[in-house]
């Protein structure tokens, strides 16, 4: 009966109007775990299936880019034993799905100041960079000690060392200039953003790619998230109006001057 339910939300998914680019807020992990009487390690190491099966359902649906919300430069403060525990299967992880991800045509990026990971981290990360970079199927952008204020700071000083260089000229700088300092540059912008776990807030998340995206917030704790959850906020997705600063006519009119 559940596997049913699953063919179902996916079939009523209109595959001509998937977004290009969802990002997730993976949240949770530590109540899980604490609800089951164990430490919050243990609600990490059993997210690994999420994310496994939500990088699945979306390559199998076509989606282009997938970007997991995987560790903030605010999750340093967390006490010792759970950053090392954290840092020490997320080398596992990658390892151990370096193949799946060359199976399944998966291209990995990341984003985020990875040079504040611990060198084991940054190995690993980067050999499986390299190797699926030839992959064209989904690409799984792992945001690593990432923070929106941290990109951003980044992205202003990389432009003013190329203003004193005289490179640029600070009236040149625009929108589309300022994307290209970030770690997003040349990647669509996020059409959905899925937060689990209850929590009604971005926690410094793409705060300047975000500007237009649809926000989808679950109850389900990341341990639990599963494919037909990923359907359920596509669809929720599909039912909506992006207008984008316009009116419904004019979207209406613009639709019949394309059709």
């Amino acid at each position: 009966m559940i596997r049913n339910t699953h063919i179902n939300l996916k079939d009523r998914i209109d595959r001509e109007r998937l977004p290009q680019h969802v990002a997730i807020i993976m949240d949770g992990n530590g109540r899980w775990a604490m609800r089951r009487g164990n430490k919050r390690i243990f609600g990490h190491r059993n997210a690994v299936a999420a994310v496994r099966d939500t990088v699945e359902a979306a390559a199998e649906l076509g989606i282009h880019y997938l970007t997991l919300y995987a560790f903030s430069t605010e999750n340093w403060k967390r006490p010792r034993t759970e950053v090392d525990a954290l840092m020490s299967l997320l080398v596992s992880t990658i390892d151990a799905e370096t193949k799946t991800l060359v199976d399944n045509n998966v291209r990995l990026y990341s984003i985020g100041n990875i040079q504040a990971l611990p060198p084991n981290v940054q190995h690993q990360l980067l050999q499986t960079i390299d190797i699926t970079r030839q992959n064209n199927g989904l690409n799984l952008v792992l945001a690593l000690s990432y923070s929106s204020h941290w990109e951003i700071i980044k992205a202003v000083q990389d432009i003013a060392k190329r203003i004193l260089a005289r490179e640029i000229h600070p009236d040149d700088i625009d929108a589309h200039i300022f994307e290209q300092y970030l770690g997003t540059a040349g990647m669509p912008e996020p059409e959905l953003l899925i937060r689990t776990s209850g929590e009604y807030r971005l926690s410094n998340f793409l705060l300047w790619q975000i500007a237009y995206t649809e926000l989808f917030f679950t109850k389900t704790l990341w341990p639990d998230f599963r494919r037909e959850h990923l359907y359920e906020a596509l669809l929720d997705y599909q039912r909506r109006e992006r207008r984008f600063g316009k009116t419904t006519g004019q979207l209406h009119r613009t639709m019949k001057i394309n059709s």
